[in-house]
């Protein structure tokens, strides 16, 4: 399990682009976004927000679908990847209140969720944050990692997976778009 903060203020290697609420409420405008992992101390880089997250089990996922996402998943931090996405994402009360199983039959079977992101990998680097577990404004943390030329294939993506039955369940998600600063 790694810990990781997302610092939004002055500091970091990414500049944001831009920060749109896609549902609710969006969080304050920044110039510089800090990725720190395995961190406690994230302060003093001047943030204006923080959203903490930490990795963990795939809950949704079958062992199968594990190692298909496993074999296409190209690693974070690749030199081609100047371009981020930073989404986070707050589920309904409905979304908690049902059964593990009603939630991964929405996930998947009902809105394809992983088999619609397959052919989008390896263009895209992504890693997923449970921050529900930690008391913090938002369910998951989503990162993205592309190179410039795969943001209209990491656009397709987006809007395909906001038009399912899944999506209906998010009450708050904010998307950030970043550039490498560095």
């Amino acid at each position: 399990m790694l810990k990781v903060a997302f610092v939004g203020g002055n500091a970091g290697t990414w500049s944001v682009d831009s920060i749109r609420a896609v549902a609710g409420d969006a969080l304050p405008a920044v110039s510089r976004l800090a990725v720190l992992e395995a961190a406690d101390r994230f302060m003093e880089l001047g943030g204006e927000w923080v959203l903490r997250g930490e990795t963990s089990f795939e809950r949704y996922v079958t062992s199968q679908e594990h190692a298909a996402l496993e074999a296409a998943s190209p690693p974070l931090g690749r030199a081609t990847s100047s371009a981020a996405a930073l989404i986070p994402i707050r589920k309904s009360d409905g979304w908690w209140a049902k059964p593990q199983e009603e939630r991964r039959a929405i996930f998947e079977e009902r809105s394809h969720h992983i088999s619609r992101s397959l052919p989008y990998l390896p263009r895209v680097a992504r890693r997923l944050h449970h921050s529900r577990q930690l008391g913090e404004p938002f369910d998951f943390l989503t990162w993205f990692e592309f190179s410039p030329r795969d943001s209209a294939a990491f656009d397709e993506l987006l809007a395909a997976l906001r038009t399912t039955e899944e999506w209906s369940y998010v009450v708050r998600e904010v998307e950030i778009r970043l550039t490498s600063a560095g």
